[in-house]
């Protein structure tokens, strides 16, 4: 009988901190690569029917990457296959890994197929659809197989992090970016597409370069899973097709996903509804290319209170917004997720409170600047970016002060990415379910009525920040009540000192701002001077800041030559 493998031993220990900064690194290369493909696009696409079509249907592959590459599955699974490396054997814990992965690509097989289906049978018996609602199913049609790509990489990505090896999942959306603005300069070019051109001539070249970059999607998918493989091989996984989906393990991982996946569904539902309503509340052309401003509901005349263009408008300000949680929260909840984990599966609740309180603490420090920065350079920020092309003005003021709104829920989304994870550490699924479902509806309550107020399509962002926060707060009070104390009262005081800094750094731009030498001209060197001024003199203020006050978590993220 052949020996049995040894459990696999984990690589040395090192902070999570340490992790997330290559997390946020690399994230942060992409997140600048992401940022040139939205310029890109809104220089040639604009933001009307043929962008707004792309933008919804390219939500759909997003939102099954989300619930299922990087939510229900994977939340379940890394804490069980982390489990599995440190007191099982190799054989065994890839066996489950293999199997788990099967399983999900059947899912997503199912999906796809089902999806298309349906796709066909709305194209096929429905003659009545606007033309912008044909478009957009063709797009979803083509860019439906993404779903089993990106989420399976999505998932093998969890496997690398699981052995601390978070490279090249990191790096694996700057492909996509890359493809995206690849497409969009040749077919362009090839295209004679002309930017700042407005003719119905333009809007049949955009659907042509839309359909073609929709193709390109299902490539750079087969590309990001390919980058994955080598990590995948040194960290000693192998596929293996025979591997049983029937054993007490994966069940265990199915149960616990269950929860999870209603939680994130429920997320999900959240982003699918306000993508929903931003589209279907949007002012749109009909077949003559009239404008439509008012729809006939139960014999009553219903004016549409968004401009046309809102779904991509409102995305390219959660973009702005999600930069700095990709860079930085989010880089911190991966890097933290397996640590406890196995914390909380050696039932250590010292190190997991110690682990979750000193990740509450980076977070807070992180988002409570970027909240109150990005709120700053809103306007200088969609201007300089995105105010060129086929985006006006006015579309680049209505993106800024929608961004100033998604703005102000940074410090709580990022909180939550980390309390998020600490729940699912323990497999208490059932919480963020509830409060889930919470955020969904207190989101609908809020913004619904607003978006008939001068507030508009950014009435999307007011209920976005409101949620959030309220969520965020009471989540991490139950949690604290779980545990018994997470010991938030150590923090009182560096979180007082983090208030204070972020105070005096928005005091310094508000007087930069009102200072002579802040330029004021229309022009994009403006802009960039403008942006430049506040981002550095807020940066300086806030860590000088940080650094008199004694705000210890700031040195983790320095040099260790530094920190003394």
């Amino acid at each position: 009988m052949a020996p049995t493998a040894p459990p696999t031993q984990p690589p040395p220990a090192r902070s999570f901190l340490a992790y997330a900064k290559i997390v946020g690194g690399l994230t942060l290369v992409s997140r600048f690569v992401g940022l040139a493909r939205e310029m890109v696009s809104g220089h040639y696409l604009g933001t009307g029917l043929v962008a707004t079509a792309f933008s919804v249907a390219f939500t759909i592959p997003n939102l099954f990457r989300k619930l299922f590459g990087e939510g229900a599955l994977s939340a379940a699974f890394i804490p069980l296959y982390a489990q599995a490396n440190k007191h099982d054997t190799k054989e065994n814990a890839n066996a489950f890994a293999a199997a788990s992965v099967n399983l999900l690509a059947v899912i997503l097989l199912a999906i796809t197929i089902v999806g298309e289906l349906v796709i066909f049978g709305i194209l096929r018996f429905n003659d009545d659809l606007l033309p912008d609602r044909v478009m957009t199913l063709h797009f979803v049609a083509i860019m439906l197989p993404y779903v089993l790509l990106i989420c399976g990489g999505a998932f093998l990505a969890g496997i690398l992090q699981v052995h601390r090896r978070f490279g090249a999942p990191a790096a694996a959306p700057i492909i996509l970016n890359l493809c995206h603005i690849g497409v969009l300069f040749i077919g362009a070019k090839v295209l004679h597409l002309k930017a700042a051109d407005d003719t119905l001539e333009t809007i049949r070249l955009q659907a042509i370069l839309a359909y073609w970059l929709s193709g390109f999607v299902l490539v750079a998918g087969v590309l990001q899973v390919a980058v994955l493989l080598p990590g995948l091989k040194a960290a000693g996984f192998t596929f293996d097709l025979r591997a049983k989906i029937r054993t007490p393990l994966v069940r265990k991982m199915l149960l616990l996903s269950v929860p999870v996946a209603m939680g994130a569904g429920v997320l999900q539902l959240s982003v699918l509804l306000d993508r929903g309503i931003s589209y279907f509340l949007m002012q749109t052309l009909d077949e003559a290319h009239q404008l439509v401003t008012h729809v006939t509901i139960l014999g009553q005349s219903i004016r549409l209170p968004l401009e046309l263009g809102a779904p991509r408008r409102l995305e390219l300000a959660q973009f702005l917004y999600q930069f700095p949680l990709g860079v930085f929260a989010i880089a911190l909840a991966t890097a933290i997720f397996p640590g406890l984990s196995a914390d909380a599966l050696d039932k250590d609740r010292d190190a997991f409170r110690g682990t979750l309180r000193q990740g509450v603490e980076a977070t807070i420090w992180e988002g409570l600047p970027a909240s109150l920065g990005l709120i700053l350079v809103a306007e200088p920020t969609a201007r300089l970016l995105f105010q060129h092309g086929q985006i006006s003005e006015h579309d680049a003021l209505l993106i800024a002060q929608s961004t100033r709104w998604y703005a102000g829920a940074i410090w709580a989304f990022s909180l939550l990415q980390i309390v998020n994870r600490a729940y699912y550490a323990i497999h208490d699924t059932v919480t963020p379910l509830v409060m889930s479902v919470v955020n969904i509806l207190l989101n609908l309550v809020i913004e619904i009525p607003l978006l008939w107020t001068p507030l508009g399509e950014s009435a999307m962002a007011v209920g976005t920040l409101v949620s959030f926060a309220i969520q965020a707060a009471i989540m991490l009070w139950l949690l604290d009540r779980r545990l018994g104390g997470l010991g938030l009262r150590s923090l009182a005081v560096p979180v007082m000192k983090m208030l204070l800094a972020t105070l005096l750094m928005g005091l310094a731009c508000y007087a930069i701002k009102l200072s002579p030498i802040y330029p004021t001209d229309e022009t994009r060197l403006t802009w960039a001077t403008q942006l430049l001024l506040l981002m550095s003199v807020g940066a300086a203020v806030y860590f000088g800041a940080c650094f008199v006050l004694g705000v210890d978590v700031m040195k983790q993220f320095l040099p260790k030559r530094w920190r003394r």
